[in-house]
């Protein structure tokens, strides 16, 4: 880097299970955007990344000239794994201190620094989507779902799962199914309640597949009631995380949502014996996957799908299936639907 420039670094955490900690020697970062969404520009020393999500930073050369230490090191693990990186000022040959900057300690201040995120309502940039829903504050829910994570033992193996049901891929994929009308013969819709109960003892191995009406406004909340860190994905949308505290939700904790900054974002943490709620509409047709970002769990099926089907079938809502799209299990060799049109 030069000295007295600025400079964007975007940090990512791509890994299969960790929160990372990021930090620099020396630099403040200045948090300007995360997941597609400008933020209000805090600095901050250190950034807990969760796994699945991204974030991007400017850093100023305002120190003295030399070498300077990029630290990553995982969180909330009973051993942590660090690595480090060479920031490097322009035409400087001195080393960087050994002396590494360390990583904060415990959940609760990684829990602060998340409230700490604000979406910047002043920024030049499109809203999430034309209906005005970030106003989202405004809009009444439609619907409260609660996904409560799940471990248990299947036939001697490990499965995890979500309100008592543990994900399965099936040979004919869900859309092509639902697409072609063929979606009783392969899956079942809403084989978990809205609300897990109280006591989960046995998992369900199947596909878990929940019908949500189009272009409701739709509230869901993810609990977690292990020692562990949970970080979800919802494909195919943007959501506000609205709150995130320790213990099990009821709704007198809407009290403390954050109704009107919230980040717009598509991944969310959950601490653990916490829970997490985001607030969306179902605006984008399709058949869309919400998932575990810790991919053992994800694999062993800590997943579900989410079909969100136009009443009109119209392309103002969604496309028509490629021509070209290779079918497969019950549809291999058969002709396309008729198409949908304006």
């Amino acid at each position: 880097m030069k000295p007295g420039k600025t400079y964007k670094y975007r940090i990512c955490n791509v890994g299969f299970k960790s929160t990372l900690n990021f930090r620099i020697q020396g630099h403040k970062m200045k948090l300007v955007e995360m997941e597609g969404s400008h933020v209000l520009q805090n600095d901050y020393d250190s950034l807990d990344v969760h796994v699945g999500q991204c974030f991007a930073v400017l850093v100023t050369a305002d120190q003295v000239a030399k070498n300077y230490y990029m630290v990553a090191s995982t969180r909330f693990l009973k051993k942590e794994v660090s690595t480090v990186g060479v920031m490097s000022y322009a035409g400087s040959k001195v080393q960087a201190s050994a002396e590494l900057p360390k990583a904060p300690v415990g959940w609760a201040w990684s829990l602060n620094q998340f409230r700490s995120f604000r979406w910047n309502l002043t920024a030049s940039a499109a809203r999430p989507n034309p209906q005005g829903s970030y106003h989202y504050g405004r809009i009444n829910i439609t619907r409260t779902i609660k996904l409560a994570n799940t471990k248990n033992v299947v036939n001697g193996k490990v499965r995890f799962g979500l309100n008592g049901v543990s994900h399965v891929d099936t040979e004919t994929p869900l859309k092509l199914a639902e697409y072609f009308g063929f979606a009783e013969k392969v899956f079942k819709y809403n084989i978990i309640k809205d609300e897990p109960a109280a006591k989960i003892t046995d998992l369900v191995v199947a596909p878990n597949v929940l019908n949500i009406t189009f272009r409701t406004f739709v509230e869901i909340v993810f609990e977690n009631h292990e020692k562990s860190m949970q970080s979800f994905n919802l494909d195919g949308y943007s959501f506000f995380a609205v709150g995130s505290e320790p213990g099990t939700w009821t709704p007198e904790k809407r009290q403390n949502y954050n109704l009107l900054d919230a980040v717009s974002r598509h991944t969310v943490q959950v601490y653990p014996k916490s829970w997490s709620a985001i607030l969306l509409t179902f605006d984008n047709a399709g058949m869309w996957n919400i998932r575990s970002e810790n991919w053992e769990r994800r694999y062993l099926g800590q997943q579900m799908y989410v079909s969100v089907l136009s009443p009109e079938k119209s392309l103002r809502d969604e496309y028509n299936i490629p021509l070209n799209t290779n079918l497969c299990g019950i549809v291999k060799g058969l002709p396309l639907p008729t198409p949908y049109t304006i």
